[in-house]
């Protein structure tokens, strides 16, 4: 599915353009921001990478990424980067993530993100289940997820490498049939 471009009342997901490199750069350069994430603070240049490899999966066919721009939705500006990549492991499931800016913590915005996500998945995309993981240490994460409407399912020990240690993730999923349609769908 190419373009992506969902709505709710106050969020977009669109497709990430070269002109989105800075703003995802001030996201995943952060040392905050990605505290409880899988990897350390990206360069410039990686996040060039990031957008530039994001931009040439979009039109794969079949696609299995959507890495994708969070951005307000009537001004358009970005303020998140989020992720539903389809699992090679599983028969029509994805597993998703994301990031926001850090001035846009804590007035939902995740979870507002997380459920576009979810009827990406589950209305466009006809998946049967999405899961999603988190570091033990992220309780906002946790909140987010369970609003959303996902279940906790449990741990992976030993499951991420960062900052030097292996770390665990608490995992969280959703099925298709426990998915309620949003208003925009």
């Amino acid at each position: 599915m190419y373009p992506v471009d969902r709505q709710d009342a106050r969020l977009a997901l669109r497709e990430l353009t070269a002109a989105d490199i800075d703003a995802v750069a001030t996201i995943y350069g952060s040392t905050e921001v990605t505290q409880h994430l899988s990897f350390t603070p990206r360069s410039r240049d990686e996040v060039d990478g990031i957008v530039a490899r994001s931009m040439a999966s979009a039109t794969m066919s079949p696609r299995d990424e959507y890495a994708l721009a969070l951005a307000g939705r009537d001004s358009g500006e970005l303020i998140g980067f989020v992720r539903l990549a389809l699992d090679p492991h599983q028969q029509r499931a994805a597993t998703i993530g994301g990031a926001l800016r850090t001035d846009a913590w804590g007035i939902g915005y995740g979870r507002e993100a997380v459920r576009l996500l979810l009827d990406l998945a589950f209305t466009d995309l006809d998946l049967h289940r999405v899961w999603a993981a988190r570091s033990p240490h992220n309780r906002a994460a946790a909140k987010l997820l369970l609003a959303a409407g996902m279940t906790e399912e449990g741990r992976i020990r030993g499951h991420v490498h960062v900052r030097g240690a292996w770390r665990d993730s608490i995992t969280y999923g959703i099925l298709r049939e426990e998915w309620p349609p949003t208003e925009h769908s």
